[in-house]
């Protein structure tokens, strides 16, 4: 661990490549943390969180470039007293165990409230592992399996089962009423890559359009 700055705080840095949520991460932080940083794509993630060191980073998992498992991968082999808090829109089985084996602390969803998230930041820089309650079971699948075979892939659901990890990523977008462009800036894919997942997913699932898929999402309980 970094240690606190001189103020006494813990200092966090914020990896979003969406300004508006970064404005926002800060606004909550911003009473109980000290805001070191922000960054909007692996690159600067990597470079500016080695010149600063915070003790959390909080970190979007969707972005151009590698992702959030990108960033983790470089700096905690180059500081690996940074703590990870995963914060994202998805609630994916495969994105939580694919960043908590990266080397991430904890995962939380971008529905936490703000007080849920300052609270979330103290546990991770005291050590503690943090998420999301439906997040939890996950992990403990993925690690009491050392293949995280139950955990990424459980057989439940013979159609669910029929769809790649990102077009259940995209389902679970669409169904929540994301519009396309909205859906291929989380994912950092193109708008043509979505509607090409959008159809596959209709068309495996034989649906006949997002009305019918967010109903059967819903049935389902991925919203």
């Amino acid at each position: 661990m970094t240690g606190p700055s001189a103020s006494g705080r813990v200092r966090v840095f914020v990896v979003d490549d969406h300004a508006l949520i970064r404005a926002g991460i800060r606004a909550e932080l911003a009473d109980e943390f000290d805001v070191v940083g922000e960054a909007d794509e692996v690159g600067a993630a990597v470079e500016l969180i080695g010149e600063r060191l915070p003790d959390v980073v909080l970190l979007d998992v969707h972005m151009p470039g590698g992702g959030g498992r990108a960033v983790l991968e470089q700096v905690t082999s180059r500081s690996p007293g940074v703590a990870f808090l995963a914060l994202s829109v998805s609630d994916a089985a495969e994105d939580v165990i694919d960043v908590i084996r990266a080397g991430a602390r904890g995962y939380v969803t971008k529905n936490i409230s703000g007080p849920e998230l300052v609270d979330a930041v103290h546990r991770v820089a005291d050590g503690d592992a943090v998420f999301s309650p439906r997040l939890a079971g996950f992990v403990l699948d993925a690690f009491a399996d050392p293949d995280g075979v139950r955990a990424v892939a459980p057989p439940v659901d013979p159609e669910l089962d029929q769809l790649t990890p990102r077009e259940r990523q995209v389902l679970r977008l669409i169904a929540r009423g994301y519009a396309y462009k909205e859906v291929a800036v989380e994912l950092g894919i193109s708008t043509k890559t979505v509607e090409s997942h959008v159809s596959a997913v209709l068309r495996k699932l034989q649906l006949a359009n997002r009305y019918q898929l967010t109903h059967w999402a819903s049935e389902r309980k991925m919203l």
